[in-house]
Formats: C-alpha cells, sequence, structure tokens
C-alpha cells in the first residue's frame, strides 16, 4: 500500500500539483467550512487517486473507451482534508452552505485556481467557493484508508489530444 498524500501548498506550481489531485473530488457542501476565528478554511473531499493509476491506464484515449465499464479499474478512493491558512472572507456562487437544501449537495470539483487576493475553488455545474487570503498556504493531507471503485471520472477531449 502506498503513502497517504500529504502536500504543503505555498506557490502557483505547489497549487497546480493540488488542482491536479483535487480533478474528481466530490465534497459535501455540509464538509466545507470557514472558520472565521481561526482565519481559515476547511473540507474533507472524497479524492480519487489519480497518482495511482495502473500503468496500463496512463492513456486517455483508452480508457476513454472504457468509461464505466468494470474492465477499467480497479481505481482507488480516499478522504482528503484540505485547509487554507489565512482566509479573510468567503463567498460562494451556485449554493448556500446554510440553506437546509443546499447542505445536502454534493460538488465535484474541476480545479483550484488564483486571483488576486485569493482562490477559487471551481465545481461542475457552476458552483464555486471564492476564499480572500493574505498568502497562499494550504495544508492537504489523506486521511483514512483509500477504497477500490471501479469507476474512473470520464473528460471529453477532442482529437486534437485535448
Amino acid at each position: 500500500m502506498s503513502e497517504p498524500l500529504k502536500l504543503r501548498v505555498i506557490d502557483e506550481d505547489d497549487l497546480a500539483v493540488l488542482a491536479t489531485v483535487l480533478q474528481d473530488a466530490l465534497v459535501p457542501v455540509q464538509d466545507m467550512s470557514f472558520l472565521a476565528a481561526e482565519n481559515r478554511f476547511v473540507l474533507v473531499a472524497n479524492r480519487f487517486c489519480w497518482e495511482r493509476l495502473p500503468a496500463t491506464s496512463l492513456d486517455p484515449a483508452a480508457d476513454f473507451e472504457h468509461a464505466g465499464s468494470e474492465a477499467a479499474g480497479p481505481y482507488e478512493r480516499v478522504h482528503c482534508g484540505l485547509t487554507i491558512e489565512h482566509v479573510k472572507k468567503v463567498q460562494t456562487w451556485g449554493f448556500s452552505p446554510t440553506k437546509y437544501d443546499d447542505t445536502e449537495k454534493l460538488f465535484e470539483v474541476l480545479t483550484i485556481q488564483t486571483d488576486e487576493g485569493g482562490l477559487n475553488l471551481l465545481f461542475a455545474g457552476g458552483a464555486a467557493v471564492r476564499i480572500e487570503t493574505d498568502r497562499l498556504e494550504i495544508l492537504v493531507r489523506d486521511v483514512g484508508e483509500p477504497w477500490p471503485t471501479l469507476w474512473r471520472p470520464q473528460h471529453p477531449f477532442d482529437d486534437a489530444g485535448g
């Protein structure tokens, strides 16, 4: 068994790695929280383990051909905790973290990116979390044991390889 993922993000290069690691993670709204008194935003995600793909699974065209196929697995998912430090303000788009119907929602992470004064956590379907921060410091750690899954997230691509 491989070691759990443990990252410290302090610059744009680190953030690019984090964005790749978090792509297709599933995040329940109820597992996201802004701890204003601690200047911290935290979440727990159900993360697809991209870094543990079998060597035979590195060709996206081959995987796309087997999308949803049990023959394509097994893969792994794991719970992953993320803490963003030095947070001044958090805004959400496409959902309300305090509205009961929204707290039951589950979002799929597209990416996390910086812009002037903060971070944007972007989800499929147009939802997002804007996190204003003084500086980039994110701690990420897998928690618990990974579990097998037969399903790998799929992304459409064109013939040009995009």
